[in-house]
């Protein structure tokens, strides 16, 4: 077909479905409705595929032809340094991909509508068209101020937000050259103009020590100052417990108490009491009882609400709470009274909570225990520090025995535990880091671990049957189309897995952990099981928590730093006294579902904020070590190359263009890259050795290339 008859036959086609009386057909219907001889019908075909493309047009599910918008989807653009970018669409697994032309002036993070132009072909995905942008899911960027003229650019941070921001003169808030700031756009600009903005935050000047961890608090949202009308409720909260405060209270501060946290710890939120008592055990958490002092939707509860956790950064914390409470009247400090919400439990030598009592408490720490301390005692009994302490060392005893009772009960019912190494990242006075390393889990952290998912469990129970307004931590049960592709592959290995119907139970998955322990496919499969789960969230419905093996699960123990558990003291002090009318009942039945949304939310926020400050810091520490080697072994395997990790808990990435001596493909059922010519295979869990080639602190990268091989080693050697 000539270009003009082309030209002409997809104006007549693009008029015809622009018809407001046009209802959407099938190339065969149009064909013949506008008289189209058979021997023609692949013209139409190859006009209508143009028409689709450009996004003219759109086409159904069902193979109707219609206008564009009609068959439109909705999804959340994923933008790219490059340009180009993704679609994904809730419910479905592919992404479409979007050419830089058709964005149609997305930009990350927007929700947008958009056509597919293009569906699945082999190695490639579908493509689309986006036609709207129909909400902006980024209004205030974090970046770096570029100076030029009577004018400046901010370059953002977040290298997904593709185009530099204009700030027009006057706009720039005082900025100067290399100032982090943050930009609220304007105008959000087309495909010709950039976006435009106002700086409307310093952060301070890139070079100055903290001001990359503000940087990436800033880009997440994270409140960092508390309002003043906050502060002024603040202020007019008491700094001791009066005998009025501990009235009708059980008193417990004759019982010998014990906090247990890390050294640098302010906010103590819980404490422990344990005796031995008619051949079990006694057990008391008691919890800070914060909500004595944040009334439910005073200013200083809707801050909590809106923050929702306390945010833990490599060299601070960003409270949920203000200073005067967390680390004040709040916290559980030795030597001091303090109000309390308790869990007494009465539990048996197999680990059965035999009796329980939640109660209002008043208590007095006897000593403040770092878990260091404590681990020093456990493994030398007759050591100084047991010494120092030698009239609790029974209870610290007590505590080991218990622990080990309820984890081996526990581990009885199908509890899952992936104990992936953390990272701990030592900073300097200037915020450099000086160290990382993999964070040690002891018996003393897994004790109080331990002692707290007890009362956890013991608090949910309760409240379940008392089927009262509640919020529920809940682990909903694998996705079974990712169990059963888990199953399959781990087939390859010998391994299985039983599967009842679409569900497995959790004790399969601790089965196969412990047979893979020790194994050289432990990190793949340890890895993929986790990829098989889903993420724990807060709920109104108790539905279990799936790696736990628990059917019964709330957080009650953290009320200083967690807005779920400060909610549900409220109900339950209610509950406590003089039960729960008919319109509180109506009342936390509105409030709760919004409660539970927003805490899954920013505690989400948190873990990416903390996440990212971890990879920020650790490119920055191999940034002086480029041209070091170490020994890693691969953590993962994509189309585009290899991630490393070492046994500092640093992670990156060899390139798969680094991968010298092949073209190498990758086989996404087995999680491999293997060569054409050579076969050689790269999978997770292979040990290797990698040269560190780049680091960037701002992209939080790391860039390895691969020097040895486990095989190569042993083709080496032998």
């Amino acid at each position: 077909m000539d270009k003009d008859l082309f030209k002409k036959r997809k104006k007549t086609i693009n008029d015809l479905i622009h018809d407001k009386h046009y209802v959407p057909m099938k190339a065969k219907e149009i064909a013949i409705l506008l008289d189209i001889p058979k021997e023609n019908r692949a013209d139409l075909m190859e006009v209508l595929d143009a028409l689709v493309a450009e996004g003219s047009i759109g086409l159904s599910k069902k193979g109707k032809y219609g206008r564009a918008e009609n068959a439109a989807l909705v999804g959340k653009f994923m933008s790219t340094q490059k340009g180009f970018g993704f679609v994904s669409v809730e419910g479905e697994e592919d992404d479409i991909y979007i050419a830089g032309k058709d964005t149609g002036g997305a930009l990350n993070n927007d929700t947008v509508q958009f056509v597919v132009t293009s569906e699945r072909k082999e190695g490639r995905s579908r493509e689309g068209k986006i036609l709207k942008v129909l909400e902006r899911g980024t209004l205030d960027v974090v970046g770096t101020y570029e100076k030029s003229g009577g004018y400046g650019f901010v370059v953002p941070d977040d290298k997904h937000f593709a185009r530099d921001i204009f700030v027009p003169g006057g706009k720039d808030g005082g900025a100067v050259d290399g100032h982090k700031v943050l930009v609220h756009i304007d105008d959000f600009g087309d495909d010709k103009h950039n976006p435009e903005g106002s700086v409307i935050s310093i952060i301070g000047h890139r070079n100055d020590p903290g001001t990359d961890i503000m940087s990436v608090v800033y880009a997440y949202g994270i409140p960092t100052e508390f309002p003043e009308e906050v502060m002024e409720q603040v202020r007019a909260i008491p700094d001791t417990v009066s005998a009025y405060d501990a009235e009708g209270r059980k008193d417990c501060r004759e019982w010998r108490t014990v906090t247990i946290d890390g050294e640098d710890a302010k906010d103590l939120d819980d404490a422990i009491t344990l005796t031995r008592e008619d051949g079990g055990y006694r057990l008391g958490v008691h919890i800070a009882d914060v909500s004595e002092y944040v009334k439910e939707n005073s200013p200083l509860d809707r801050e909590a609400l809106n923050r929702g956790t306390s945010v833990y950064l490599v060299d601070r914390v960003i409270p949920m709470l203000p200073h005067k409470l967390s680390n004040g009247i709040c916290s559980l400090n030795q030597g001091v009274d303090r109000l309390a919400l308790s869990c007494i439990m009465d539990i048996d030598e197999k680990g059965n909570v035999t009796a329980h009592e939640i109660c209002q408490t008043v208590i007095n720490v006897d000593r403040r225990m770092s878990y260091t301390a404590v681990q020093s005692i456990l493994d030398d009994k007759n050591g100084s520090v047991a010494d120092e302490y030698r009239d609790f060392v029974p209870m610290f005893e007590l505590m080991e025995e218990l622990a080990a009772i309820l984890r081996s009960k526990r581990h009885k019912r199908g509890s899952v535990d992936f104990d992936f190494p953390e990272s701990k990242i030592t900073l300097d006075a200037n915020g450099r880091p000086l160290e990382i390393k993999e964070y040690e889990r002891t018996t003393a952290t897994r004790i109080i671990e331990d002692l707290m998912l007890i009362a956890n469990e013991t608090v949910a129970e309760d409240y379940f049957w008392q089927e009262l307004p509640f919020v529920y931590r809940t682990h909903d049960k694998p996705d079974p189309e990712k169990i059963k592709a888990l199953a399959t592959f781990i087939n390859n290995f010998g391994y299985s897995i039983r599967i009842n119907g679409d569900e497995v139970h959790p004790k399969e998955l601790q089965k196969l952990l412990e047979k893979i322990e020790g194994s050289d496919a432990e990190m793949l499969i340890s890895r993929l099981t986790l990829r098989s789960m889903k993420r724990a969230q807060y709920t109104t419905e108790c539905s279990g928590h799936f790696g736990l093996a628990a059917k019964y699960y709330t957080h009650f123990t953290s009320p200083i730093r967690r807005y779920p558990d400060l909610q549900i003291h409220r109900i339950i002090k209610e509950n406590l006294n003089g039960g729960l009318s008919d319109k509180r009942l109506e009342h936390y039945n509105d409030v709760l579902p919004e409660v539970s949304r927003q805490a899954s939310v920013t505690e989400r926020r948190a873990d990416d904020a903390e996440r990212d400050v971890d990879k920020l810091k650790k490119a920055e520490y191999m940034s002086h070590r480029i041209g070091e080697d170490f020994d890693g072994v691969i953590s993962s395997v994509t189309a585009w190359g290899l991630y490393v990790e070492l046994p500092n808990t640093v992670e990156g990435m060899v390139h798969v263009t680094a991968l010298e001596g092949d073209y190498y493909k990758y086989d996404s059922e087995h999680y491999e890259l293997i060569g054409e010519r050579t076969h050689k295979v790269y999978r997770l869990g292979q040990k290797v050795r990698v040269r560190c080639v780049a680091a960037d602190k701002l992209l939080k990268t790391v860039d390895f290339k691969l020097i040895e091989t486990e095989d190569d080693e042993e083709e080496r050697d032998g």
